[in-house]
């Protein structure tokens, strides 16, 4: 699910509807806030698409985006 390109974790992930992928990420924000980790993330209808790197370490991928990924990934499960 999960690609790392140009110091970003990136994934796009599609749900059956716009409001399936807004519960999800209403889900992802509460684990994100949770860890003081804040994706860059859009949704467009049904799809919803992450860039996760860390910003205070000069915007490259650390143990705070694997984690948050894993995170996102456990959420995501719950609707497949």
């Amino acid at each position: 699910m999960w690609t790392e390109k140009d110091n970003a974790l990136h994934a796009s992930i599609k749900f059956k509807n716009f409001i399936e992928a807004f519960g999800f990420m209403s889900q992802v924000a509460i684990v994100a806030e949770k860890q003081g980790h804040h994706p860059d993330w859009s949704n467009v209808y049904n799809t919803v698409t992450f860039k996760l790197n860390t910003h205070d370490a000069g915007d490259v991928v650390t143990d705070k985006d694997h984690k948050l990924a894993e995170a996102i990934s456990d959420i995501y499960k719950t609707y497949s």
